[in-house]
């Protein structure tokens, strides 16, 4: 996947967190979990795009460590949501397993660009 559908997948991603978080009922449950989520969730396109701008292997390697940090966290309390039946909806499912998704690629995006064996890694690539 190149970079620029990245940036629009990771921007959507933060998006529809927001349009989640505005979704969950006002209490004190509701606004710490949604300003949980609204860090996390949003964090991912921005730390990806600061990862696109790497000036090296290595801080390429450790701004997509951040993104799978972040997408992770986001996982974590999209589960929260899910397990407390905070809210319900066919959103919280797909922002699920959207973040997962991009843990799982930005995992491999980072072990490519670890390995450096091949020349076209995701760091290459945009650069």
């Amino acid at each position: 996947m190149k970079g620029e559908n990245l940036k629009d997948r990771t921007k959507k991603f933060g998006l529809d967190v927001l349009g989640l978080v505005d979704k969950l009922p006002n209490t004190i449950t509701g606004r710490a979990i949604g300003n949980q989520l609204v860090r996390s969730g949003t964090s991912v396109g921005a730390n990806y795009r600061a990862a696109c701008r790497a000036r090296s292997r290595a801080e390429f390697v450790a701004r997509i460590g951040v993104v799978i940090e972040e997408a992770d966290e986001t996982a974590f309390w999209l589960e929260m949501i899910s397990e407390r039946e905070i809210v319900s909806s066919s959103l919280l499912q797909q922002l699920l397993g959207e973040a997962n998704e991009l843990v799982a690629i930005m995992t491999t995006s980072r072990k490519t660009a670890e390995s450096g064996k091949n020349r076209h890694s995701a760091f290459e690539i945009r650069n």
